[in-house]
């Protein structure tokens, strides 16, 4: 007997097609600080508009689209925020996560993903000039500054995973610091923690700046430059890797993790933060998209697996990792053992 057809249907072929439609609806809603706006009461098409400086035409319009997407909700004709956008998108909350917008979906990272094509016929980006891995690319100040807020909870898990006792002096070394959360977080974990942050001279004044906030300053130091080029000490207790490795191939990840072991103190340990997919490689679904972001950003990143991740780390010379999953965040500790 015959199977019956399987039943088809073309709408997610035709979210997937119009999905940019949605990312500039947001974006453009993050921008005019619509949910803003309306966290303080402005609830009408007219009071956005006069709030926001646009057109109330226009401010109906988008407002009427952002319930679609599951961002506002609609009673007559006021609007309110959806729980979500109530606290990672309202400029008044805490958890505001809107400033992720200017690096997420800024130019340099637009280009690439719209040369995908041809990253995808290159097996690499294409894109040249203020790209993710090019010297001191204003990028990565754009990073520091917007993605902080959502990187911090992940920095604070890197804190908890240090394992060694907190009154204690320990010697750390933060690489591609950028922000500087992921040291300065371990910094106000442990008061006798003495930091150094590696990057780029430019992306380094926004870590100056976080360690003021954080009444960490007097113990935070700089080595600016290139992670490959700098010259580590090899005192450090700690050495922090976050968010580094996917931006290169496995060869070159080993290479400068042996660096990384290198800099540790005998007893040491590397931390490194990373996406992690699962070995099928297509899921968890933030974890297994994140390749196509390499793939378009980078000449050769990835995102490893935790088998490709501990054959890096056992080839560095590290005596033993651990995987350590912060769910529900899509990243990823490895704490890797000298």
């Amino acid at each position: 007997m015959s199977q019956p057809a399987p039943q088809v249907d073309p709408q997610n072929i035709w979210n997937i097609m119009t999905g940019f439609q949605h990312s500039a609806a947001f974006k453009a809603g993050v921008e005019l600080e619509v949910f803003t706006k309306i966290g303080e009461g402005k609830t009408t098409a007219a009071d956005i508009a006069a709030a926001t400086g646009a057109s109330e035409r226009g401010i109906r319009i988008l407002a009427d689209s952002l319930p679609v997407l599951g961002l506002l909700t609609k009673s007559g004709n006021e609007y309110s925020l959806a729980p979500d956008s109530a606290v990672f998108l309202d400029k008044n909350s805490p958890a505001y996560l809107g400033s992720a917008v200017d690096f997420i979906m800024g130019p340099t990272q637009m280009r690439g993903i719209n040369d995908l094509t041809n990253a995808v016929r290159n097996g690499g980006t294409t894109v040249t000039g203020d790209g993710s891995v090019d010297p001191e690319s204003p990028m990565w100040v754009t990073f520091a500054r917007g993605m902080a807020p959502l990187v911090f909870p992940a920095a604070q898990a890197v804190a908890g995973n240090v394992g060694i006792p907190n009154d204690q002096p320990i010697k750390v070394l933060d690489v591609a610091a950028g922000h500087g959360l992921f040291g300065i977080m371990v910094a106000k974990a442990y008061p006798n923690a003495q930091i150094d942050a590696v990057d780029w001279a430019n992306v380094l004044t926004v870590a100056t700046e976080n360690a003021e906030k954080f009444g960490v300053a007097d113990r935070h130091h700089l080595k600016p430059g290139s992670a490959f080029d700098v010259e580590f000490d090899n005192d450090y207790d700690v050495v922090l890797v976050p968010n580094f490795l996917h931006h290169f191939d496995a060869k070159t990840c080993t290479d400068f993790m042996k660096k990384v072991n290198a800099a540790l103190k005998p007893n040491g340990k590397a931390i490194t933060v990373e996406f992690i997919p699962n070995e099928d490689r297509v899921s968890p679904p933030a974890e297994a998209l994140f390749p196509l972001i390499m793939l378009a950003a980078t000449p050769g990143g990835d995102a490893y697996t935790w088998p490709e991740l501990e054959k890096m780390m056992i080839d560095a010379g590290f005596s033993q990792s651990q995987h350590v999953p912060l769910a529900p965040m899509p990243m990823h500790l490895v704490v890797s053992s000298k």
